[in-house]
């Protein structure tokens, strides 16, 4: 089994050459110049690839075990997850007040990639933390932070999201778990949730659970959910922790994937209730819970991006090394390794292309996060920059996911018969890559998201301004003198053009056909996605052509933009003839008709 290895050559090649990191970084007020992150990225390479991938495969065979009531995680997770936060890993993004590092998004996008292209399951813990801190700067009072931010941004305490229950999937306007406000301030947490995912571990003392609820009074649906803190151990006036909080797993899931993450069944108040403390005002907790969920879709994607990198890594070792017959039109004179073969070369760089055209999207969207919270960028750049960000979660969330599907697909295809055989440990990847399409917001969800408030509910202000951009910069490509920039520009141009037509068909259909659109939101969130690999492609390639690359860099960025272009591009017409043409065919179809066996 290779080892992961960080892809440090492309990553330098993004902020230096195509996204500007260094001019970036000062119009967002952050003292913080390209070395220094190449440096920083270099090093959590080395972390990534020297201490989490050994204890990945032993996370996927071993798992997380329910012994004694309690969960004990695999052997060598622990460790690892000491050594994460002493490095200072668990807190590079957030507030030095709290005993972060204070970095740029970018920063942490770069590194997190690693982090899950290493082991998913060790990578679950500190993204949930990370969501749950997020939450906390900005929803809660200045005594929960006080009380809870630094040990969580250390990492000496972990945080989860708690919205699942057995009877309320997706649809949290049916959440029953309730909060009872006492005389002190605090409330009594009563209820089950499911699917919380390291809601119960070995790696710290405490577990910070950041918990919807509704209280007595609350309104019907989700307007009236609110949010609360609610930890394993009561935390003391002095930061102690003080007596066992009334929560408890129940047992953890046994699951298709990511088997070295606990996914915990969790009881909350089976005595006296369970003590919790509410985040900002009541029945906001929607609102704030968002929060969590924007950041942990952003990290879900990147979770599309690391394992397709990670499949990427391991099915080209094997293509390099692997002899198998003699390639088609093949003289002998390069050896007869699979590599050598065509429809392997397709499937590679097919694999190869969307991963670059991810990770520059990622990190693209990255930069608009640092510049909607940057004040030294302006109030005009920061909306922009918002409106831009929650353009391009759904998309990221749900191509990236959805891409994974295919490139772990077509890297258990190299290996043939070999990847279906656990030891070469090509079939994890396909393994854990199915849930990142399903948790935080299944695919659908994603889309329809896309489709109604980040399409319709401007008019199709914000996706225009963004397609017009995208136009724009296919355009300039033909006057780039060379052909595979030609080729991109006609391609490029072309999905425009016919991402172009569906918004103008939903803009148009939307009031007296609105099932249509939704019947279609799924490929239109793909169609976005493609467009937007095939911009990252020319803003890729226009910086290849500028730079003082080596010819070999050079080639590797154009021949991938250039299959991007003329094999991956011409969907985009077939998806927006889908969309707007065969919403019918699913709707008309009566539910009678599926058949004996429905």
């Amino acid at each position: 089994m290779s080892q992961y290895r960080a892809p440090l050559s492309d990553i330098d090649f993004l902020v230096t050459h195509v996204f500007d990191f260094a001019g970036h970084a000062q119009r967002c007020g952050y003292d913080l110049d390209r070395d220094t992150l190449l440096s920083v990225a270099d090093e959590a390479g080395r972390f990534a690839g020297e201490k989490i991938d050994p204890v990945n495969r032993q996370g996927d065979v071993q798992g997380a075990r329910w012994e004694d009531s309690r969960v004990v995680t695999a052997d060598g997770f622990r460790d690892v997850y000491r050594a994460f936060c002493e490095g200072g890993w668990n807190g590079l993004r957030f507030p030095e007040q709290y005993g972060g590092q204070g970095l740029p998004a970018v920063a942490a996008t770069i590194v997190d990639e690693m982090w899950h292209a290493a082991s998913f399951s060790f990578a679950l813990c500190p993204m949930l933390t990370n969501g749950a801190i997020e939450a906390l700067l900005t929803a809660a009072g200045d005594e929960l932070k006080a009380t809870y931010l630094e040990k969580l941004v250390s990492g000496g305490w972990t945080g989860t999201m708690n919205l699942t229950e057995p009877g309320a999937g997706s649809d949290l306007a049916a959440i029953q778990t309730k909060a009872v406000r006492q005389q002190d301030g605090s409330y009594r947490i009563t209820g089950q949730k499911i699917f919380i995912t390291y809601g119960e571990h070995d790696f710290t003392d405490n577990i910070v659970h950041l918990v919807l609820a509704r209280t007595p009074d609350a309104p019907k649906g989700v307007k009236g959910i609110s949010l609360f803190v609610v930890p394993k151990y009561l935390v003391n006036a002095d930061g102690t922790l003080g007596a066992r909080n009334d929560l408890r797993c129940a047992s953890i899931e046994h699951k298709l994937g990511i088997h070295g993450s606990p996914t915990a069944v969790m009881l909350f108040g089976e005595q006296n209730g369970a003590v919790g403390y509410l985040v900002g005002e009541e029945n906001h907790g929607l609102e704030y819970m968002f929060i969590m969920m924007n950041e942990a879709r952003f990290s879900v994607g990147l979770q599309g991006l690391a394992i397709s990198e990670r499949a990427y890594q391991h099915a080209l070792a094997y293509a390099r090394e692997r002899v198998q017959g003699k390639a088609v039109g093949d003289d002998g004179s390069h050896g007869n390794t699979i590599i050598r073969h065509p429809d392997v070369r397709r499937l590679l760089l097919s694999m190869k292309s969307k991963i670059d055209a991810m990770r520059a999207l990622a990190m693209y969207v990255a930069m608009q996060k640092d510049i909607a919270h940057a004040a030294a960028a302006g109030t005009e750049a920061m909306e922009r920059a918002r409106s831009r960000m929650e353009l391009l979660i759904p998309v990221l969330k749900g191509w990236f996911t959805e891409t994974a599907q295919g490139v772990t697909y077509n890297a258990l295809q190299i290996f043939g018969g070999m990847g279906f055989i656990e030891e070469t440990g090509a079939a994890q990847y396909f393994r854990d890559a199915r849930i990142i399409t399903i948790y935080e917001g299944t695919t659908a969800i994603q889309a329809n998201d896309l489709v109604g408030r980040k399409t319709l509910r401007d008019g199709g202000t914000t996706v225009s301004s963004l397609l017009e951009e995208i136009a724009a910069d296919a355009t300039a490509l033909a006057n780039l003198d060379h052909s595979a920039a030609r080729a991109l520009s006609v391609r490029l141009g072309d999905a425009c053009q016919a991402l172009r037509e569906v918004v103008d068909w939903m803009l148009k259909e939307q009031n007296s056909a609105p099932r249509k659109l939704y019947a279609g939101s799924v490929p239109y969130l793909e169609l976005w996605g493609t467009v937007c690999g095939g911009w990252m492609h020319a803003r890729r390639m226009t910086a290849a052509l500028h730079a003082p690359l080596s010819p070999e860099q050079r080639a590797a960025v154009l021949h991938s933009a250039r299959f991007y272009a003329e094999q991956l591009l011409p969907h985009a017409t077939a998806l927006a003839s889908g969309i707007v043409h065969g919403a019918d065919a699913a709707l008309d179809f009566a539910d009678t008709a599926w058949g004996d066996s429905a």
